[in-house]
């Protein structure tokens, strides 16, 4: 028999319909079209697929080419030769086939898995994630932490290690085998597409305001009374700055890194949690909870086929985001080390169980972290009341020590907004301007549609103001300031 020929060609699908949601798939979808958007958070190795087996009878050695089914799909293998036997012949007994895998055909094969975006999560619930088949030019173009848009077919396959289980005949694995897939954004740009030319009108119009700045920094945390330079930084932060590649290849990160740092009841998680609301990508932990494969990436076991696979944590998962990370002084010190490369180089490096490759981490952290005291304490100096290494705070291009002082009139005045807040029970009100629509949702798309349309650049005033603004405290001031700090 010929061999069928596999042509070269894989044809993508499309479509404009809306997405559905991961958690609403069930048996009601099996073998139709669904899309779904989610963010990759592992990859396997590739692996040889094949499309077509070729078998040789062992009794007769008659050859029979057979097709497998697409996907994570095998072939259906017949109980019983063709081989029509002559007389006194010996004719083929049952299940005589054996493949030949030199004579098969085959094709790269990938899995990847797919979790629910962070922001889509309810509070209180697990994400939940799905597993998805690419092959031939798919394969390889997605890592850990990319945010994907696929249109596939809900399928189901039989586990390898559930074929000797009792009444596992019946229950199968379910995954998708993607036939379109378009990645949300690349090198952190979605583009302006999405945004209706009314929000490009009037995000232009308020960015010519000259008040602009002051009214996105009264946006932020408005239920928290004070802390002006820190809601300004906090603005700096979600909005970024411009990141560069020199001519001899060395790229200058744009995210800003923020440490809040200071007693306790000073709304420091409350910076954290607005900002995790806020961010268009961001990913909240506590750093008690998080270890540092959390917080980078692991290699784990798959259960089914023994073979290892990447996994992204948090740091990936908010690739082109913010990462927010309370109780930062909690975390152990060997944990604290492996963000290192993820703040300063904006990658994170993986050599484990023969798995080597460089994953993008491209995203801002704002910490938040206590003295080691618990509360500041004014008689000792800075150096000696935060509990962190000097090479993790050079990492940070912001620090704040937020003090909780005892003075008659602020703590008045504090207590007047918080008794405010509570009693009209919208604190959303407290310091915004309604003819402008400036909530939560407006902010959080501005802050995206400039971080995917703007590039700004110093101009030469400020370029030099800033210059000998640099030269002056290097020579009045005693503290280690480096050409690090002018970059930053």
């Amino acid at each position: 028999m010929e061999e069928p020929v596999t042509g070269d060609v894989q044809i993508f699908l499309s479509s404009k319909e809306n997405c559905v949601s991961m958690r609403s798939i069930g048996a009601d979808y099996m073998s139709k079209l669904v899309k779904i958007a989610g963010i990759a958070i592992a990859a396997s190795r590739v692996k040889a697929k094949a499309t077509h087996v070729t078998l040789l009878c062992k009794n007769c050695r008659s050859v029979r080419t057979v097709p497998c089914r697409p996907g994570l799909g095998g072939a259906i293998v017949p109980r019983s030769c063709d081989h029509v036997p002559q007389p006194g012949e010996e004719p083929c007994p049952l299940d005589p086939w054996i493949a030949v895998p030199d004579k098969s055909k085959y094709v790269d094969l990938q899995t990847l898995k797919l979790q629910e975006n962070p922001e889509d999560v309810p509070t209180g619930e697990l994400p939940r994630n799905v597993l998805l088949s690419v092959d031939r030019h798919l394969v390889q173009t997605i890592v850990p932490g990319t945010r994907l848009t696929v249109i596939g077919i809900y399928s189901v396959f039989q586990a390898s290690g559930t074929n000797n289980q009792k009444g596992a005949v019946g229950v199968k694995q379910p995954y998708i085998r993607i036939v379109g897939l378009e990645q949300s954004r690349d090198d952190n740009t979605n583009g302006p597409s999405h945004f209706t030319l009314d929000e490009e009108m009037e995000f232009k119009e308020f960015a010519q305001r000259p008040d602009a700045y002051a009214k996105i920094c009264s946006m932020i945390g408005p239920s928290i009374y004070g802390h002006g330079d820190v809601k300004k930084a906090i603005a700096c932060l979600l909005f970024g700055g411009s990141k560069k590649r020199l001519p001899d290849g060395v790229r200058l990160r744009g995210d800003i890194h923020a440490l809040l740092l200071g007693d306790p009841s000073t709304a420091k998680s409350q910076f954290l949690k607005f900002v995790e609301k806020t961010a268009p990508i961001a990913v909240y932990t506590s750093g008690k909870g998080s270890s540092a494969a959390g917080l980078t990436a692991s290699v784990t076991r798959d259960s089914n086929s023994r073979e290892f696979y990447l996994e992204g944590g948090a740091m990936v998962l908010a690739d082109g985001g913010v990462v927010c990370i309370d109780e930062f002084d909690k975390m152990r010190p060997e944990d604290r080390v492996a963000i290192h490369e993820a703040m300063e180089q904006q990658t994170i490096s993986i050599a484990k169980a023969g798995i080597t490759t460089v994953l993008n981490s491209r995203t801002s952290v704002l910490a938040a972290a206590n003295p080691i005291s618990g509360r500041y304490d004014d008689l000792k100096t800075a150096q000696d009341n935060i509990d962190l290494q000097t090479t993790i705070l050079s990492r940070f291009d912001l620090i704040f020590i937020v003090k909780d002082v005892r003075m008659y009139e602020q703590d008045k005045r504090i207590a007047n907004h918080i008794i405010k807040v509570h009693a009209s029970g919208a604190a959303t009100q407290v310091n915004r301007n309604a003819d402008t629509n400036e909530g939560e949702n407006w902010l959080k798309r501005y802050v995206e549609y400039c971080r995917n349309t703007c590039r700004p650049r110093l101009s030469e005033k400020a370029a030099e103001m800033l210059q000998n603004k640099y030269v002056e405290i290097r020579q009045v001031c005693l503290c280690r300031i480096s050409p690090w700090h002018l970059v930053t």
